[in-house]
């Protein structure tokens, strides 16, 4: 008899849980949950989904990816695709966290920080940029 599985693995909770508090330490990011799924956006526009951590949906983030490089470089993480509802078109791209060999969190904040820096006022960017100084 085969048990199913409860929820995410404990590690990729773990890089779930770094993640949002990545995108939620960024200049002006709140959280949202529009449709029950865990969002950050940065003035009313999100910037990252999150999905659901109660094991409803495999663990996974989608980012918006304009610089060629990097989104061609997230579809090659193990599961990742263009987004659905047409997102995709716009680059944003879905990354499982449950996968063998899914991405390091600091690769995923990487990703959160450009997605963030397309969504986010220039004002806002150059605040985060401040903050590396």
């Amino acid at each position: 008899m085969t048990v199913a599985k409860s929820g995410p693995s404990k590690g990729a909770l773990t890089k779930w849980a770094r993640v949002r508090d990545f995108a939620l330490g960024l200049p002006g990011a709140t959280e949202d949950f529009p449709w029950g799924e865990t969002v950050a956006k940065v003035n009313k526009k999100v910037f990252v989904f999150l999905g659901m951590d109660d094991g409803s949906y495999p663990l996974g983030i989608t980012v918006k990816l304009k610089e060629e490089e990097q989104h061609a470089h997230a579809l090659t993480a193990p599961g990742a695709e263009p987004a659905g509802y047409g997102l995709g078109k716009a680059g944003w791209v879905s990354i499982p966290l449950e996968e063998k060999g899914a991405p390091s969190a600091a690769l995923l904040c990487d990703w959160v920080e450009e997605s963030y820096r397309v969504i986010a006022t220039n004002k806002l960017v150059a605040e985060l940029d401040d903050r590396a100084r």
